[in-house]
């Protein structure tokens, strides 16, 4: 009994690292990862669809949706390419448009950014979250709760700071919609 938990710690002790391993650099498309890791730490370029568990560092999405559970670095869209980021994102996405679910600790840029909880910027056209942003900069800001809002048209169930704009619109505002500035009662 001692020889196979001996010999199952050796293999053990040699496949975790591969197993462990992440790509440094990955081509992604439609089912298809090359190399095959579910992780990159480094630069990754998705055609089409591309999906992986992880990246740490440059994620390009081209003419399509590359799509990630966590991301630490910054995602780029290339021509047509956008992101979706379905846990975590901390650091920064560029793109046209900007999908996050879960948190996002750092900025977006983008035409249309949906999000869930932003713990710094949306800047973006059109910037629509389910969940709490601090700073939303763009045409149209929609969110659950905000700390600030700063276009055209803001709306938000709960602001928390200001918002500025030519109609500003939150349930626990001075006025539940008002012009030029709107900021909690």
């Amino acid at each position: 009994m001692k020889k196979v938990i001996s010999v199952a710690a050796a293999v053990a002790a040699l496949v975790a690292p591969v197993a462990m391993a992440s790509a440094p650099v990955m081509f992604s498309t439609i089912d298809y990862n090359a190399p095959s890791d579910s992780d990159v730490k480094g630069v990754r370029l998705a055609v089409l669809h591309g999906q992986v568990s992880e990246v740490q560092g440059v994620d390009f999405a081209l003419l399509g949706l590359s799509e990630t559970d966590k991301t630490t670095g910054v995602n780029f869209g290339l021509f047509f390419g956008a992101s979706k980021v379905n846990q975590e994102m901390k650091g920064a996405s560029f793109g046209l448009f900007n999908w996050n679910e879960g948190l996002t600790t750092g900025a977006n840029f983008g035409v249309v950014n949906y999000t869930n909880d932003v713990n710094g910027l949306n800047l973006s056209t059109v910037n629509y979250s389910q969940g709490n942003t601090l700073a939303d900069v763009g045409f149209a800001s929609i969110s659950e709760s905000s700390t600030f809002q700063l276009g055209i048209f803001n709306m938000t169930k709960k602001i928390d700071g200001v918002q500025i704009g030519l109609l500003n619109c939150a349930d626990n505002g001075f006025l539940k919609c008002f012009p030029f500035v709107n900021f909690a009662k």
